[in-house]
C-alpha cells in the first residue's frame, strides 16, 4: 500500500488514476508521494517515507531539487499536458497586442445606455484600429511543447515563423513544421521579428535573456510575449523600450509590481494553463509518473534524476538504486549482489550531472541484509526494493 498527499488541488480525474493500492493522506510528513502545483516546497520538512514529488504542471522553481536529489527524492513534473492551454493563450495575447480590443470594449462599456451607440462606434473605432497577424514575422525562442505548437498554428494563420532553440529535441524537431524556419542565432530573431515569445525554462543562462542589448537589436514597434517566467525578461528594460517607443506592446502572464498596471503592458492574471483541459491532462500526467515509479521503478520526465525505463518486472525481483554518480560504485553494488548469489538477469544504469540511478532486476528477492549492504555504500542515497 502506498500513500499520497495532495498539496494544491489536483483534478479528480488525475487522482481516479490511482489504484485501490494507494491512499490519501491528510499529513504530508507521512506519504510516499506529494502531488504539488504551485505550493512552496522550499522550507517543507520531508518525512523519511517520502520518495516522488509530481508537479502538475511544468515549472518547479517552488520544489528544492538539490535537496530532493539528496535526499533520494525523485521529482517529476508534467511538460506538454498544459501545452495547448499555454498556446491558445499566447495567440489571444498576440491579438490583444495587435488590435486594441480591450480599449474598444471599455469604450463600449462606457457608453451604455447610450440609443445612438452604433452611429457613436463607427466613428469611434479608428480610435483601436490595429494590425493583422497574417505576414507578420513572429519568434519563437524555445521550441519545446509550447513553443513547438504556437510555431506551428502560426504558419497557418499566414505568419512568418522563426524558431530558436540550440537544444531541440528529437522529437520536438519532428513535430515542428518545415515551414519554420530555424534559426542558428538568436539575434537574427531580435533583428527580424515583429513578434517574439520565449519559451525556455528559467536558468542561470537565460535569466533576463532578453534584455537592454536584445531589445536594442529589435524591430521599432515589435510586440514581446512572455508567457514561461517573468525572470526571462529584463521588465524595467521592457518598461523603457515602451516609453522610447521601441516597443509597441508587452503581454506577460506573470503579474508583479513592475509590470501591473504600466501603459504599453498587458498583464494577464497567470491563465496560462488554467483550463479544464490543461488541469485534467496535468493531473493525470502526474499520477501516471508516480505510479509507474512507486511499482515499477521506471522514471519519467524527472528534473532531478535521469529518465529510466524498464518496463514491469518479470523476475522474482527488482531493486531501485539512487546513488552519486561517482567511480567504483557500479562495481560496489554489483559485488554485494554477487556475494549473496543474487543474479542480475537485467540492469540500466543512467546519469545526471551528480546523481544516477541504476534498476536491476534479479532472480532471487534480495533479503534485509543485502539491503543493509548496498545502503552502507558510500556514495549510496536511497535502496528502493520494488519488487
Amino acid at each position: 500500500m502506498f500513500s499520497y498527499h495532495c498539496l494544491n488541488p489536483i483534478a479528480e480525474v488525475g487522482l481516479d488514476q490511482f489504484s485501490t493500492d494507494y491512499k490519501k493522506v491528510e499529513a504530508a510528513v507521512t506519504a510516499d508521494a506529494i502531488l504539488v502545483r504551485s505550493a512552496a516546497m522550499h522550507d517543507m520538512e520531508f518525512g523519511r517515507n517520502l520518495q516522488a514529488i509530481a508537479r502538475a504542471g511544468a515549472g518547479v522553481n517552488n520544489i528544492p531539487l538539490e535537496r530532493c536529489a539528496k535526499e533520494g527524492i525523485v521529482v517529476f513534473n508534467t511538460p506538454g499536458a498544459n501545452a495547448n492551454g499555454v498556446k491558445e493563450l499566447v495567440f489571444a495575447g498576440m491579438l490583444l497586442a495587435s488590435r486594441d480590443i480591450v480599449g474598444g470594449i471599455e469604450w463600449v462599456k462606457s457608453q451604455s445606455g447610450e440609443t445612438d451607440i452604433a452611429k457613436m462606434a463607427e466613428k469611434q473605432k479608428k480610435a483601436y484600429a490595429g494590425t493583422e497577424l497574417a505576414g507578420k514575422k513572429l519568434g519563437v525562442i524555445g521550441l519545446g511543447a509550447i513553443g513547438v505548437k504556437v510555431a506551428n498554428a502560426a504558419t497557418h494563420l499566414g505568419m512568418d515563423v522563426y524558431g530558436y532553440d540550440p537544444y531541440i529535441s528529437v522529437q520536438a524537431a519532428w513535430n515542428l513544421s518545415r515551414s519554420v524556419k530555424h534559426i542558428d542565432a538568436v539575434e537574427d530573431i531580435y533583428k527580424e521579428c515583429d513578434f517574439i515569445t520565449i519559451h525556455v525554462p528559467l536558468l542561470d543562462s537565460t535569466r533576463q535573456m532578453i534584455n537592454k542589448s536584445a531589445i536594442q537589436m529589435m524591430k521599432k514597434d515589435v510586440i514581446i510575449l512572455n508567457f514561461a517566467r517573468d525572470l526571462l525578461v529584463d521588465e524595467q528594460a521592457v518598461l523603457d523600450g515602451i516609453a522610447a517607443g521601441k516597443i509597441r506592446k508587452y503581454v506577460s502572464d506573470f503579474p508583479n509590481p513592475t509590470t501591473a498596471g504600466q501603459d504599453g503592458v498587458i498583464v494577464i492574471p497567470h491563465l496560462g494553463a488554467s483550463t479544464a483541459e490543461a488541469e485534467d491532462n496535468c493531473a493525470i500526467m502526474a499520477v501516471q509518473e508516480i505510479s509507474d515509479y512507486m511499482e515499477n521503478g521506471n522514471i519519467t520526465h524527472s528534473v532531478n534524476y535521469p529518465d529510466c525505463q524498464m518496463g514491469i518486472c518479470q523476475t522474482a525481483g527488482r531493486i531501485a538504486l539512487l546513488h552519486y554518480n561517482r567511480q567504483g560504485v557500479i562495481a560496489q553494488y554489483t559485488t554485494i549482489l554477487g556475494d549473496a548469489n543474487i543474479n542480475v538477469s537485467d540492469m540500466t544504469n543512467k546519469t545526471r550531472g551528480d546523481f544516477a540511478y541504476a534498476l536491476l532486476d534479479i532472480d532471487a528477492p534480495v533479503t534485509p541484509e543485502v539491503v543493509e549492504k548496498l545502503d552502507a555504500i558510500e556514495d549510496m542515497i536511497r535502496v528502493r526494493v520494488v519488487k
